[in-house]
């Protein structure tokens, strides 16, 4: 998977989705996240929920897919955050060339 890009699917509280995903891309593991408002209905502990939440959709690539797990489950106020990686499986070659580039970038 390395060099492989990736899109992760993460859902979060709106309060807490801006912080994750500033740290993600602030630890490099990710080249960029974009949030938007989701509604969103779950069974969870026996009974159906809805929430609002913020889905945060985070370009990286498969070789940090670890690192970048570990970092959202740390800073995920869920027990069970959703952390989903989906292939790439094309693109504007530009924009692949860019996310591969921008990754590992820490600041």
């Amino acid at each position: 998977m390395e060099g492989e890009i990736v899109v992760v699917l993460c859902t979060a509280p709106t309060r807490d989705a801006e912080r994750i995903a500033d740290l993600v891309v602030r630890k490099g593991l990710a080249a960029c996240v974009n949030i938007m408002g989701v509604g969103s209905i779950y069974r969870w502990e026996g009974k159906i929920r809805q929430e609002r939440e913020e889905l945060m959709v985070i370009k990286t690539t498969g070789d940090l897919l670890e690192d970048l797990t570990e970092t959202i489950g740390g800073a995920h106020p869920y027990d069970v955050p959703e952390i989903i990686a989906l292939p790439v499986v094309g693109g504007h070659a530009d924009y692949l060339a860019w996310v591969r580039k921008s990754v590992g970038q820490r600041d």
